[in-house]
């Protein structure tokens, strides 16, 4: 760890953040400047967490990068956002490969313009093999529809034989969501001081701690990120049960 990152302890370090990343439009605005550069400005927040968190050692870290409901913006602002989106993962591969860092995405991907979905399925197949951590863009992305999608290939699979619906279990169930295979995220942040959800892992979050910080997401940065991480630390994690018997619980993985 960096000696200038303050004091954590990495026994007790969540494994999976995810990050509602809100405010570029207002920050912009604030500077009487147009959403286009406030965009830009949180690619720097993303590049500096994205450092920060593979330094401390987190294994999964998901960013809502362009919600299902993003589509409703402005034509000029969502391809402005697509080609920001494509040059930032062209950008940071040499980065994620030098840090061993691996890429995934979740959503509707096939929903993108078919070179920025080039660009990053390739960065996702050159980066399959890193073990450093894992940075999870969730692009196109909708909790609803994932759950939907979800009920959906599950329906087809009890249709097919291949699943009894006295099988399906919590479990099962989240098998068949995007996130398979990964940790339910232990820490929420919110920026902007948004007090909602916004349609974001909705199954997943189910016992995650929560954060909302007033700050905007370009001004979001490192020392914030730590003082989060502090104030994580602190919180008693009782997934329902009693503080004694927390105590006595194995850690949820």
């Amino acid at each position: 760890m960096n000696s200038d990152t303050p004091s954590l302890r990495l026994d007790s370090l969540p494994r999976h953040i995810a990050i509602i990343m809100d405010g570029n439009g207002r920050w912009a605005k604030k500077r009487s400047l147009n959403r286009i550069k406030g965009h830009r400005e949180g690619a720097e927040s993303v590049r500096d967490i994205v450092r920060v968190c593979r330094e401390i050692g987190i294994e999964v870290l998901t960013l809502y990068a362009f919600s299902t409901e993003n589509w409703q913006r402005p034509r000029p602002e969502v391809s402005a956002l697509m080609s920001l989106l494509k040059g930032f993962l062209r950008s940071e591969a040499a980065e994620m490969m030098e840090n061993g860092i691996r890429l995934s995405a979740i959503g509707q991907i096939e929903r993108f313009p078919g070179d920025v979905v080039k660009v990053l399925r390739d960065i996702i197949d050159m980066t399959r093999k890193n073990q450093g951590m894992i940075l999870n863009l969730a692009l196109s992305y909708g909790g609803r529809d994932e759950i939907v999608t979800a009920a959906c290939k599950i329906a087809a699979d009890v249709r097919a034989g291949r699943l009894q619906i006295e099988e399906i279990t919590e479990e099962v169930f989240s098998n068949y969501l995007y996130t398979q295979g990964l940790p339910e995220p232990d820490l929420l942040i919110r920026t902007s001081g948004e007090m909602r959800i916004s349609n974001f892992l909705l199954w997943q979050i189910a016992y995650t701690e929560i954060c909302v910080t007033h700050t905007l997401w370009p001004d979001f940065r490192r020392e914030e990120l730590i003082r989060i991480l502090q104030d994580y630390q602190k919180r008693e994690r009782r997934f329902g049960m009693t503080g004694a018997q927390i105590k006595k619980a194995p850690r949820r993985q």
